[in-house]
């Protein structure tokens, strides 16, 4: 079951909307999926369904809401690509991450739900990062995330469980990004990084051309296995 929520903001003098997927029976946990620069589109909608499917209630926030509100962009369509990138150019991170931190605190109020994972793609894949930093979510994943070697300096306040999604031939993250993520977090003792071969950004999308089938099932069977142990 799936309906679209007003969520608080942490000051109370707004809201934003967001997609939940409920499970049939009570959740085991809930997890915050953090979207794509496409906003929270079909593909996001379809990741919160599988994760309700197995049983955890999951929350989809629309960060874009203070630009655009109900933005949903294809990746696979050239001029709504170059609008999304736009649409990233302008979006405020840091407010972004106080309505992720406002949507935790929605699932734990309001939701009744205690145990609170995120997982993040793309942008949200770097915002993922950044929650594991500045809130108290009990565990996160991030996929492709974008920029993570300038965050470093935040990896101290990593408190919970931590794991990246590393591609190697990411169009948006070079080599050198790369090994200053491995060099930066290897011996984190709450991270933990994986690296596909070969693979380009967005290859675990639930939709379209940037779809790596095999390569998304293990990088997903990762994430359920992680989050069943650290959100159990």
């Amino acid at each position: 079951m799936s309906e679209t929520v007003q969520i608080s903001t942490l000051t109370g003098d707004d809201s934003f909307k967001g997609y939940v997927a409920r499970p049939s029976g009570t959740a085991k946990a809930a997890i915050l999926v953090i979207q794509e620069i496409f906003g929270i589109n079909a593909g996001i909608r379809r990741k919160c369904d599988k994760l309700a499917e197995d049983g955890y209630l999951a929350v989809a926030p629309d960060l874009f809401w203070r630009l655009e509100p109900g933005i949903e962009l294809d990746p696979d369509i050239e001029p709504e690509f170059q609008r999304a990138l736009d649409l990233m150019g302008k979006f405020d991170q840091d407010q972004g991450i106080r309505d992720i931190e406002a949507t935790i605190n929605y699932i734990r109020e309001t939701e009744g739900v205690a145990k609170v994972g995120a997982v993040g793609y793309c942008l949200g894949g770097r915002l993922a990062y950044m929650t594991a930093a500045r809130t108290d979510v009990d565990a996160t994943v991030g996929y492709y995330g974008v920029g993570i070697d300038g965050l470093l300096g935040e990896k101290h306040a990593i408190a919970n469980p931590l794991m990246l999604h590393i591609p190697t031939e990411d169009g948006f993250v070079d080599k050198d990004t790369q090994q200053a993520m491995h060099e930066g977090l290897d011996d984190h003792p709450k991270v933990t990084l994986y690296d596909y071969e070969g693979l380009d950004h967005g290859f675990a999308t639930e939709f379209g051309e940037r779809r790596s089938e095999e390569a998304a099932q293990l990088a997903d069977s990762r994430t359920a296995e992680f989050f069943a142990e650290h959100l159990g």
